[in-house]
This record gives C-alpha cells, structure tokens and sequence, in this order.
C-alpha cells in the first residue's frame, strides 16, 4: 500500500533538487529523515516537509505502519519557469530563467 505526497511549483531548479533527492531515494523513511536534516542544500529543508507530510498521510491510513515506511520512489520533474529580463549595455536586455520544480515522493512499507 503506497503513500505519496506532491508539491509542485517550488522556486528551486530542478537539477539542484535531484541531487538531493538521490541521497534518499530507498531509505528507510527515518534515515531518510536525519539525512536530510544534515544535507546543507536548500532543497533538502523542502524535502524535509514534504517527506514529513507523507508520513502524516502515512498515518490517517490506519492500516499501515509508519516504522516499515521507506522511500520508494522520488521523483523531482520540471515545473513552469518563470521568465525576466535584466538590462545590458547598449539597450540591449538578456533573459533570466528562473526555474520551478514539482517534487513527488511515494513511501512504501517493507
């Protein structure tokens, strides 16, 4: 029985979130925690509450014990980016992205 938590457009580049995402994948649901809150990397305070709210699914779900959970599959994929332009010389402009991310994460019990 899976349980999954979603949270999507999240102003973090997606190829800075997979990093992150790579050290957890697999993990049991409580090492998955304390890696994640020794990690120095923004995505990994975002991971944090995410992975928490998973477990809170995890918990209205009677049936399933939260101490067996591990991370089954996370995934970090490509949200809407946003679009600017800063002012160079000569009147020219040059575009900024600022790229979005949704992260998806599904726990499983062993």
């Amino acid at each position: 029985m899976e349980v999954r938590a979603t949270l999507r457009h999240i102003r973090l580049s997606p190829q800075k979130a997979r990093l992150v995402a790579d050290l957890i994948r697999g993990k049991k649901s409580e090492e998955a925690l304390n890696i994640l809150s020794f990690t120095k990397k923004a995505a990994a305070r975002v991971m944090i509450k995410l992975l928490k709210s998973a477990l809170a699914n995890a918990t209205q779900k009677k049936s399933m014990d939260v101490d067996r959970l591990y991370v089954k599959k996370i995934s970090v994929d490509q949200g809407a980016t946003w679009k600017r332009f800063t002012p160079r010389a000569m009147g020219r402009a040059t575009p900024i992205r600022k790229r979005t991310s949704h992260i998806t994460i599904v726990l499983d019990e062993k």
